[in-house]
């Protein structure tokens, strides 16, 4: 039979097979056949009555076309001639853009005596004053993951991350910044930064020191313009003020001298912990991501190892530091580069500020956070430890932190960082390192579509060439019905389905990988159909790979 099948000529294989790709939107199947079984409402004339049939019958899906079989089957009816689709609207996909927060209200900069005699001289009156410093903020953007019934903090608006680039600075900006840089530069020809005396006791002695270089996150201080971005988070920390920025610069290098950072990085740490932090893929702006998973403490043994007393508290401090300062020394310090780390908190079924031992860890680790990892905003454990905090926080620290719950974290996460990039425990196709995709990789873009209530989104992939097609698929939490079948262009070709269609539970698979081997001109579709009252979002990707 298949010898009596005429084929069709194709043209000659290429290296890169040709595809195109276009999707669209219609009625859930399920919602049509209710329709379809509802008797329309009688009307008192007869033409009118005929119209109604006509159309109903018009709306009516073809009855599709299936094997009993799971895997791919060849239907016994050759494809014949289709009846006319019912109304659908073509959905045209792009890149979903980042939200854009409003303009921030201009900047009032206080203006101050510059000079470092005149501030020393200043703090010496002020030492005796109790002082409050709030977090350091940073250019980096934190989703939070709050789930269960505890309350979820508003969210304050988007952060949008400023230019590192001097040129970029308007002149108040610029001029602040040269005047902390001389304030610095006087700091470090008097040793101000290294003195342990750090006092007023000898400054005599003091100033016959060679001057030693000072560093913040392996960046010697005042070498090169990687300092001018440094200094420029420091400032926008204080809203330009130029006396506190200095002061936070002074805390930070006393606080990194006293953990003694350096030291520090060369300790060595079980691996225990890496499931509990770690880093993985890029957001949209090209920012590393790390992932705070502190639901893991649920582990009893892995919450008694890091909690249980003093010292293991300390050891798992010194671990997570460790973990965070070789991650900041990896990023771009140069102007107009990636200075900055995208942080996803994980708060689901996390220890609560009830539990005194957890509780001292974070309150050490917001400290470390405050003063020595600036690139970092501080890691809340639940709401009410950001509550505790938050009223410390400028507007501008506060814009950092996006909070979502369990039913739009996915959809939270995909604002930010493209689906491919996504963990696949998150919601995206992004496998763990340890595990193997041979398909596919954090390279390889996803398509993302939300499929509405009472809609069928048909992904309608045609092929021009001989090959061999790969795709994955996904729909986060399923609850949805998926097939796929091949049609190919020859009026008398065999249809056949690749995936008889069937309802997606959350306990199935949470990606489906596929392929298909082509060899005529032929189109594949993909069809989601989302009966239920709650949209969802579809993700895929595909690849041609020579026949």
């Amino acid at each position: 039979m298949a010898g009596e099948t005429p084929t069709q000529t194709l043209p000659p294989v290429s290296t890169t097979p040709t595809v195109s790709v276009s999707v669209t939107e219609s009625v859930s199947t399920a919602i049509a056949e209710k329709q379809e079984q509802t008797p329309p409402p009688e009307l008192v004339e007869s033409e009118l009555d005929s119209t109604v049939e006509v159309e109903n019958q018009e709306m009516a899906p073809p009855p599709p076309v299936e094997s009993e079989s799971e895997s791919p089957a060849v239907t016994e009816k050759p494809n014949e001639e289709e009846p006319p689709a019912p109304a659908a609207s073509t959905v045209v996909m792009s890149e979903s853009e980042m939200h854009q927060p409003p303009s921030t209200l201009p900047r009032e900069v206080v203006r101050e005596s510059r000079s470092l005699a005149a501030m020393m001289d200043k703090d010496k009156t002020e030492a005796q004053k109790p002082t409050l410093t709030s977090c350091t903020t940073t250019s980096a953007q934190e989703v939070s993951a709050i789930v269960g019934d505890k309350k979820i903090p508003q969210n304050l608006g988007s952060f949008k991350e400023e230019s590192n680039k001097v040129a970029d600075l308007s002149n108040v900006e610029r001029k602040a910044l040269e005047e902390l840089k001389q304030i610095v530069q006087e700091a470090i020809d008097a040793n101000l930064f290294t003195s342990e005396t750090n006092t007023e006791e000898n400054p005599e002695n003091r100033k016959k020191e060679h001057p030693t270089e000072v560093s913040i996150w392996g960046i010697p201080l005042l070498k090169d313009d990687r300092s001018d971005v440094i200094l420029l988070k420091f400032l926008r920390a204080r809203d330009f003020k130029v006396k506190e920025s200095f002061a936070m610069i002074k805390n930070t290098i006393k606080w990194r001298n006293e953990f003694r950072i350096d030291e520090l990085l060369d300790e060595d740490f079980s691996d225990d912990m890496e499931k509990v932090v770690f880093m993985h893929g890029k957001d949209r702006e090209g920012h590393p991501v790390c992932y705070n998973l502190y639901w893991e403490f649920q582990n009893k043994d892995l919450y008694r190892k890091a909690f249980s007393d003093e010292e293991k508290r300390m050891k798992f401090l010194r671990w997570r530091i460790q973990f965070l300062e070789k991650s900041i020394r990896k990023l771009d310090f140069r102007p107009g580069g990636v200075s900055t780390v995208f942080q996803v908190s994980d708060l689901k079924n996390s220890p609560g500020p009830g539990r005194r031992e957890h509780r001292l860890f974070v309150d050490a680790l917001i400290l470390a956070f405050m003063f020595g990892l600036g690139v970092y905003k501080c890691s809340l454990v639940v709401p009410s430890f950001y509550t505790m905090i938050s009223q410390f926080m400028s507007q501008r620290t506060k814009s950092k932190f996006v909070f979502a719950g369990p039913a739009k974290s996915a959809e939270t996460l995909f604002k930010y960082i493209p689906p491919e990039q996504v963990p696949i425990q998150y919601g995206g196709l992004s496998v763990d390192y340890c595990d193997c995709n041979p398909e596919f990789s954090d390279a390889d873009p996803a398509t993302e579509i939300t499929v509405k209530p009472g809609t069928k989104q048909t992904v309608e992939i045609t092929i021009y060439e001989k090959c061999v097609l790969v795709w994955e698929i996904r729909v986060v939490g399923w609850e949805v019905s998926y097939g796929s079948e091949f049609k190919p262009n020859a009026k008398d070709g065999y249809i056949v389905i690749i995936h008889k269609p069937r309802k997606m539970s959350a306990k199935d698979e949470a990606v489906v990988s596929q392929s298909f081997k082509v060899s005529e001109l032929a189109k594949v579709f993909l069809a989601v159909d989302n009966p239920s009252s709650k949209k969802k979002n579809l993700l895929y990707r595909f690849k041609v790979k020579p026949f």
